[in-house]
């Protein structure tokens, strides 16, 4: 049986939530439908005329693109542009988009710790921090023939997750009291007669995007009436994100040497670097596409050197003002190298699912740079 798209959504989002995005950004379903059902998705940095013929001639039900095809507001889709044309034909030929774009970067496990794991750095954090998940500890109150439901029903729609961890509750045993008034429909107990029920003080975290959902499945699975139930705001911090990383080289090598580490790693021919190719190096920030904004912030922590793409001439002077190397290692190179990375490890996640979806990532070279 094939699965439905929703799935495949669903998977991705697991990785790079949709809220993790830029409020500039357009990101998610695209074209299509989330009920379709889905064989094969491909995976490519971008969508091009060239993508698009691989992924017909491949059979390919779901494109899943970092860069969004629709990013402006469109007027129309004519073939005569090229954006029209390409829609046109995804459409045409019933190919689901999906795009994950600054989610995917900010993530943990996206682009950004994918370059930083292939050079193998230690201690890697955030370069900037951009989003604090919010959590809500909730605490409710059920009686002993309905905990596990309720558990359940609390947990499947996104409470108690802590880092790889997930059903995260605690629950002790107490006797809960109260009086069923005129009019009321108690579950258990008569109208004006105290009640003193066996029930279980039932908690877990919960994060914001998922407050909403979950009281609402936890009333769904309740017995009561009237559920009793808390909802405190939690002010320690269990997880950031950000745009780029920032770890250490396990020993300082000259920045000729991660120059080639580098070009070896991402498979590149060529890299421009501002600084002295003899200086050492230990201390690497990077952050993967056009991150040349960010050069500032890696100099602010101490790096040694800045790894990014789109380097123009005065980020590039303004870097050796302040002392920092930086490497310009190419949009492209950098990102795509990190979406063919994610493509594998989607397939494996999708594996470990059982799921019957074959996720690949495109062949199509779409860089639109030659080098003479």
């Amino acid at each position: 049986m094939p699965e439905q798209c929703k799935t495949v959504i669903n998977l991705i989002e697991r990785l790079a939530p949709t809220y993790l995005a830029e409020s500039w950004d357009n990101v998610g379903l695209q074209i299509g439908g989330t009920d379709k059902d889905v064989h094969k998705v491909m995976v490519c940095l971008e969508v091009t005329e060239a993508v698009i013929d691989e992924a017909i001639e491949k059979g390919v039900d779901m494109i899943v693109s970092h860069h969004p095809l629709i990013f402006k507001p469109i007027k129309s889709i004519c073939t005569r542009d090229p954006i029209g044309r390409m829609l046109y034909r995804l459409i045409q030929h019933d190919i689901v988009l999906y795009c994950a774009h600054t989610n995917l970067d900010v993530a943990a496990g996206g682009t950004n710790d994918v370059v930083a794991q292939a050079l193998n750095l230690e201690g890697v954090e955030l370069l900037k921090k951009s989003y604090d998940e919010i959590f809500y500890k909730l605490v409710v109150f059920v009686p002993e023939t309905h905990i596990e439901v309720v558990r359940a029903s609390i947990c499947e729609a996104g409470g108690g997750h802590i880092g790889d961890y997930s059903h995260c509750t605690y629950q002790t045993l107490g006797t809960g009291t109260f009086i069923p008034l005129e009019g009321s429909n108690p579950y258990i107990g008569v109208e004006n007669k105290l009640e003193k029920v066996s029930e279980y003080r039932l908690e877990t975290i919960i994060n914001q995007k998922d407050l909403k959902t979950v009281i609402q499945k936890m009333k769904e699975a309740h017995p009561y009436e009237e559920v009793a139930y808390d909802i405190f705001s939690l002010t320690n911090e269990i997880e950031s994100f950000g745009m780029g990383r920032q770890g250490m080289l396990k020993e300082r090598i000259k920045l000729s040497l991660l120059c080639d580490e580098l070009k070896l790693k991402l498979g590149l021919d060529h890299i421009k670097v501002v600084g002295d190719v003899n200086q050492w190096v230990q201390k690497i920030a990077l952050c993967t596409g056009s991150g040349a904004e960010f050069i500032y912030d890696a100099y602010k922590a101490g790096c040694d050197c800045f790894i990014t793409g789109d380097v123009k001439y005065h980020d590039a002077q303004y870097s050796a003002q302040l002392g920092i190397a930086v490497i310009d290692a190419g949009h492209f190179e950098t990102e795509d190298f990190a979406c063919r990375t994610i493509a594998l490890s989607l397939q494996e996640m999708s594996k470990q699912l059982n799921y019957n979806i074959d996720i690949f990532p495109s062949t199509v070279y779409i860089n639109p740079f030659q080098i003479l």
